[in-house]
This record gives C-alpha cells, sequence and structure tokens, in this order.
C-alpha cells in the first residue's frame, strides 16, 4: 500500500465526530515534526486546533483542512463499518474518506516528497487544521486565524482540501464560495377557532403573499464569478395540530446563498423593508456565518491549472457553488485561497468512499503545486 494510503487509513480509524480529534492532528504533528516543522496546539474550547510551519520568510503557503468528520448516521446501513477502514474494488471505505481524511494524507505525503527533494525550498509551508470544521466553526479556524493576525503571520497562498471534485479529480477547482445569511422569523398573529375568523389573525394568510414576493424576487443578477444570489425556506412551522385552531404563530427559517454582487447588510434591509411593507407583526434575528470571497486568477490558480492538467492530462473548471467552507475565514486576510480536493458525491452519506487511485494522484498534484510555487 502507498503511504497515502497508510496514512488516510490511520485518520479514518480514529472516531472524530466533531469537535472530538481523536488524535487525528497528533499524528498528522508527528510527521511534520519529523521533517523540521515547528508545532503547535491550539485548543479553544472544546476544539483542537494545529498550526505547523516550517520556515520563516515570505511567501507563506498554508495547507488547510479539518480532522473533525460529521456523525455516521445508522451504522447498520453501512457496509463496512464506517470507522473500520476498507478497501473494496478500488475505494476506500470510510467517514471522512473524502470529507476529507483522504486528502489530508495526500496533502500530508505530498508535503514529505516535496521537502525531501527541495530541502531548501523558498518561502515557508504551514498547516493550519481544526476539529470543528463541520460543527459550529466558532472555535477552530476563525480563532487560529485571529492568533495569526497578532502574531503578524501572513498567508500568501492557501490551499484547502475540501472534496471538490466531481466527475474526475481535479475536474472542479473552487476559487470561491457565495456568503451565507440564514434568518429566524417569526410572524405573530392571533389564535382563535377556525368557526370565527373574524376574532382571530391567521399568520399563515398574512404570511402567504409576502413569501411568493420573496420567491419571486432577483436579487442580483451574480457576475462572471457567481451565479444570482438565492433565497430559500428551510423549515416553516405554524399550528397546534388541531383542524380547528388558527394558528397564533408562523416560524420561518430561511437562507441566502448571495454573490458578490449584494452584501448581506442589503439583504437584511430588503427583508425588512417587505415585512413593513406588507403590515406585519414579527420579529427577525439574523446569523451571518460566512462572506462571499473569490480568488482572481493569479499564481495560485495558475499553478493549481497547471498542475492538474500534467498529472490528469485534462483542463479544470473554476466554480464557486457549493456550500461553505472555512475558506472563508482565510480569504478577508488578503491571502489567494483555493479549494481542491477528490470526488464529492459520498460526503456525509452511508458509505462514504474515496477512489484509492486518485489518492496517490491527488498527492502529486499537490506536490506539483508547492514545486510551481516555491522552487
Amino acid at each position: 500500500m502507498s503511504t497515502t494510503l497508510d496514512l488516510a487509513i490511520e485518520l479514518i480509524s480514529r472516531p472524530s465526530i466533531t469537535p472530538n480529534d481523536a488524535e487525528c492532528q497528533a499524528l498528522i504533528a508527528k510527521r511534520l515534526q519529523a521533517l523540521g516543522f515547528t508545532i503547535e496546539h491550539l485548543r479553544f474550547g472544546e476544539v483542537n486546533n494545529l498550526w505547523a510551519r516550517h520556515g520563516e520568510t515570505a511567501p507563506l503557503f498554508v495547507f488547510a483542512g479539518h480532522t473533525d468528520v460529521v456523525p455516521t448516521g445508522p451504522k447498520n446501513q453501512w457496509q463496512f463499518p464506517p470507522f473500520t477502514p476498507t478497501l473494496h474494488e478500488g475505494f476506500l471505505y470510510g467517514r471522512g474518506a473524502a470529507d476529507m481524511k483522504g486528502s489530508l494524507a495526500a496533502i500530508v505525503t505530498a508535503c514529505e516528497r516535496f521537502m525531501a527533494a527541495h530541502p531548501q525550498h523558498k518561502g515557508s509551508i504551514a498547516f493550519l487544521l481544526t476539529s470543528d470544521e463541520e460543527g459550529p466553526a466558532v472555535d477552530g479556524t476563525v480563532k487560529v486565524i485571529n492568533y495569526l493576525q497578532e502574531k503578524g503571520e501572513k498567508i500568501d497562498w492557501c490551499l484547502v482540501g475540501e472534496p471538490s471534485s466531481v466527475e474526475r479529480l481535479g475536474d472542479i477547482v473552487k476559487n470561491g464560495r457565495r456568503g451565507s445569511l440564514n434568518g429566524q422569523l417569526t410572524i405573530q398573529g392571533i389564535q382563535g377557532h377556525v368557526a370565527y375568523p373574524h376574532l382571530a389573525n391567521n399568520p399563515i394568510h398574512g404570511f402567504a403573499p409576502l413569501l411568493k414576493t420573496l420567491c419571486e424576487t432577483e436579487w442580483d443578477q451574480g457576475n462572471e464569478f457567481f451565479p444570482p444570489t438565492s433565497f430559500q425556506v428551510t423549515n416553516i412551522n405554524g399550528g397546534t395540530g388541531a383542524d380547528n385552531v388558527i394558528p397564533g404563530e408562523l416560524e420561518l427559517l430561511f437562507n441566502f446563498r448571495y454573490s458578490t454582487e449584494v452584501t448581506h447588510t442589503q439583504l437584511q434591509e430588503q427583508i425588512t423593508s417587505l415585512l413593513d411593507k406588507y403590515g406585519l407583526k414579527y420579529s427577525l434575528t439574523w446569523r451571518h456565518s460566512g462572506l462571499p470571497f473569490l480568488t482572481t486568477p493569479g499564481e495560485l490558480v495558475t499553478a493549481t491549472q497547471a498542475a492538474i492538467y500534467e498529472v490528469c492530462g485534462y483542463e479544470t473548471t473554476l466554480s464557486t457553488a457549493g456550500g461553505t467552507s472555512d475558506g472563508r475565514f482565510i480569504a478577508p486576510t488578503g491571502a489567494q485561497v483555493i479549494e481542491l480536493g477528490p470526488n464529492n458525491s459520498t460526503i456525509h452519506k452511508i458509505n462514504e468512499c474515496v477512489n484509492v487511485k486518485e489518492l496517490d494522484s491527488l498527492s502529486i498534484i499537490y506536490q506539483r503545486i508547492l514545486e510551481k510555487l516555491l522552487i
């Protein structure tokens, strides 16, 4: 078995369900320490974070990722036990195989080969790992970035090993992500008997015209890098469960995935204005979980595209689609940020798996990127 596969198996066998790291970072730190990295274990709350750096000069290239995984779901539905890494028909099965212990293993072995071949490389290499990416993401990467900024450390290039590939390895590279804005809305009415609607005020009826407007509104038209901003209702609840009671409240959760053509403040103002326009009595709270970010073509994107073509023989496509990632905490520092990892078709699913051959190819791609930027 390859060293990349060996390490992936070791990592997957550790049940690091968020925010538990299950000593994954210690395993990686031991490998990096052998290469001469300075190791800092940073714990915030219940979250373990690792900052490991080799070199003291610019430019600083950072590999970022997470050692935590999502819960397994019903274990009896897995073909193989989720924390017993299993090889089957060319795939490695286990929770975290694709998201993202496979790419963590590929990053480590890529770095080992690169440093063995180029011990006097220019600049610096660092690892930023957290066990809080799949959870609330409040004591992980965001806290490490604050710590680094206080120390005056500036990241130039950052590669996040999130699973970005769709049909084949490296076909998609994320060079940005949309922003995410969540709203919790309560529409207040007056509860009453369905036979006496004049004595009640149905919040569902009052909100229905506004919901139609929200679903039909064009928030922006997007741009060459981002699709138009989207609005989606994620939860809606109203009523007592009885068929003869007009509800007194309607509760609603919704989300915006927004482009760089609009700000979260503008979206909040638009929603508030519409609620007031329709004369609704309401309470509304917001949770802003990430700004949009974009890495335009430059040294990092060019190196990544060239490395994928050299290893895989085809062009990659840049994309800003999908959910949020910890890149949203790194990009505001001025760093160029991209995401490149294995196939994402099984992430968070029963029977999560990764193609074994692609793990080795991914490790070579990572190594080529380092060579293009740091020698």
